[in-house]
């Protein structure tokens, strides 16, 4: 299946949906990428989804002068309806984007960023209504500590708690609950089994509304 047709059918469903279907395929942590929060079009804002695939930028610190260095900005080569994910190197102190790389990236047509450390000019990028999540905010811009090196790589999210990684053309949802990297190789499996999942739950729904209880509607219509 085409990658925009799995976006199209992706958009109807939620993080947490996305994640239960990956548990349901047993990933244990349902491609839930930790600590990452919206901040614009407005803080954790009802209603603001991103769903695309990836394109990754790796970031590295200045005084690595062995890494790569990419020819122009990472920024003018964003394909269309992707969801840019940006690697910063760890301390987060520094801001590793700002308002101007919004403006470009919402020409381009990217379906939002997702960055993996620190954002700068919110009320820009807000201005802009440009879906975005990041690890924190910042004042000072990511120069004089680091620099984009690789576009189109393997990325690990910047995690003591586990192991995490962003492959080019994974894709990600993000919503208020959070933020899932589904891996292009299960998504047609997820796609397989998440309605079914949703489906289910709304029928446990409905039997609380009617009184009965948790287990007893868990156990008639969550499957193991």
């Amino acid at each position: 299946m085409a990658s925009s047709a799995i976006t199209q059918r992706l958009k109807q469903w939620t993080s947490c949906d996305i994640a239960d279907g990956l548990v349901k395929l047993s990933q244990p942590h349902g491609g839930f990428l930790d600590g990452l929060t919206m901040y614009s079009p407005q803080y954790q804002s009802e209603g603001i989804k991103i769903v695309g695939p990836a394109y990754t930028v790796k970031f590295v610190p200045k005084a690595d002068t062995n890494a790569p260095k990419p020819k122009g900005n990472y920024i003018d080569s964003i394909p269309k309806d992707a969801v840019v994910f940006i690697s910063q190197p760890q301390p987060h102190i520094n801001a590793v984007y700002g308002g101007l790389m919004s403006l470009r990236a919402q020409h381009l047509g990217a379906a939002g960023v997702i960055i993996d450390g620190k954002v700068r000019d919110l009320q820009e990028h807000r201005n802009l209504n440009f879906p975005l999540f990041a690890k924190g905010v910042g004042t000072t811009a990511g120069g004089p500590v680091c620099r984009p090196s690789e576009v189109d790589v393997p990325v690990k999210l910047n995690s003591d708690a586990y192991e995490a990684w962003v492959n080019p053309g994974d894709y990600i949802i993000a919503d208020i609950d959070g933020v899932v990297c589904l891996p292009k190789e299960l998504a047609e499996d997820v796609l397989g089994v998440v309605e079914s999942i949703v489906r289910a739950d709304e029928k446990c729904a409905e039997g609380i509304r009617e009184g009965r209880s948790v287990e007893d509607v868990f156990k008639e219509f969550r499957k193991p």
